[in-house]
């Protein structure tokens, strides 16, 4: 597909364009060994706009000129079900799987997001006793494994967290992981060749630099990010990170803001949001979009967000026509 509107700036040149190079990752090779789609945040609901922006979504990552071998989603497939009953939940699961999971063309990835969880908000015994309760719904509905799990593909290694732990005194979530987790977790890393890169996928963002601007996170004088923003147990993460030099990027989500963050070897992108605010537009200077991510045999990677026409007022356009209107209103930030 034919992008226009490539820009080379500062990242303060941000706030004045529709695409940004902020840096790609430098590559020593130039033989691809896979490339994917990253969607996140998609907060399907029912009603014709989100309906509309998915069918847009699919109809542009569909017409490609290159194809993607395959699609991750990290979560938040759902508007939400942490306070939602049971009706409400299936409905949205219902919509999910006709809006987007029927129609997807490509082999699917998932993690979970914290509001594809349902009812640890609800207070609610009954609730509490459902077999569906909590994860468990989720991880049927996107036919994952487990709430967490690796795969190989193509040379390469992944590894899908579970970001969300359960806070009962507040009846909310927290970002971390926890022990069971956190052991396999090592054990995963151990049983990889050390010559095999790693991407690490998860929701909620390990370590981000949009975070600090969700919200007035400054105003008591003092940065301070929320442990539901951001993993909480980021610094036992990075540390144990740090015994692995084939981790090359970690991404998620979550935070409907994008960025790149780079520590210790590791490129963490954050990739905005599929529904922008939450199918109302931008999120602050961020549209509606996705990630396209080529992986290089030598562990390098290319990221490019593209903001997609999410809000064409037809519905199961042509490939020619959606490939037409993208070529006009498309653009992108290049990692």
């Amino acid at each position: 597909m034919k992008r226009r509107n490539f820009l080379t700036t500062s990242l303060i040149g941000l706030l004045g364009t529709g695409a940004l190079n902020l840096h790609a990752n430098e590559r020593k090779t130039n033989k691809r060994s896979l490339r994917f789609v990253h969607l996140t945040d998609m907060h399907i609901h029912s009603g014709s706009v989100p309906e509309r922006g998915i069918q847009n979504l699919l109809d542009e990552i569909h017409s490609l000129d290159e194809k993607p071998d395959f699609v991750i989603n990290t979560g938040d497939n759902i508007m939400d079900s942490l306070k939602r009953s049971k009706e409400e939940t299936k409905l949205q699961w219902d919509l999910w799987r006709e809006y987007y999971r029927s129609k997807l063309k490509y082999e699917l990835f998932s993690c979970i997001g914290n509001h594809d969880v349902w009812g640890w908000s609800l207070k609610n015994a009954e609730i509490e006793s459902d077999p569906l309760f909590g994860k468990n719904w989720a991880v049927k509905e996107l036919d994952i494994p487990y709430r967490y799990y690796s795969v190989d593909k193509k040379g390469w290694h992944f590894i899908f967290l579970d970001s969300s732990f359960r806070d009962t005194e507040n009846h909310s979530y927290i970002a971390r992981l926890d022990k069971d987790q956190f052991e396999w977790l090592e054990n995963d890393l151990k049983n990889t060749p050390a010559k095999t890169p790693i991407c690490v996928v998860s929701h909620i963002p390990i370590i981000s630099t949009s975070v600090f601007f969700d919200g007035d996170n400054e105003k008591s004088g003092g940065w301070n990010v929320p442990g539901a923003w951001m993993h909480i147990d980021a610094r036992k993460i990075k540390d144990l990170f740090a015994d692995y030099p084939n981790i090359k990027l970690a991404i998620s989500g979550h935070v409907h803001l994008a960025d790149k963050t780079s520590y210790l070897g590791i490129d963490y992108l954050c990739n905005g949001a599929a529904c922008g605010a939450w199918w109302q537009g931008k999120y602050q200077e961020f549209p509606p979009m996705y990630a396209i991510i080529d992986l290089y045999e030598d562990g390098s990677f290319n990221s490019q967000l593209v903001h997609y026409d999410w809000k064409q007022r037809t519905i199961n356009t042509s490939p020619e026509a959606n490939r037409k209107s993208n070529d006009t209103n498309t653009t992108a930030i290049n990692y």
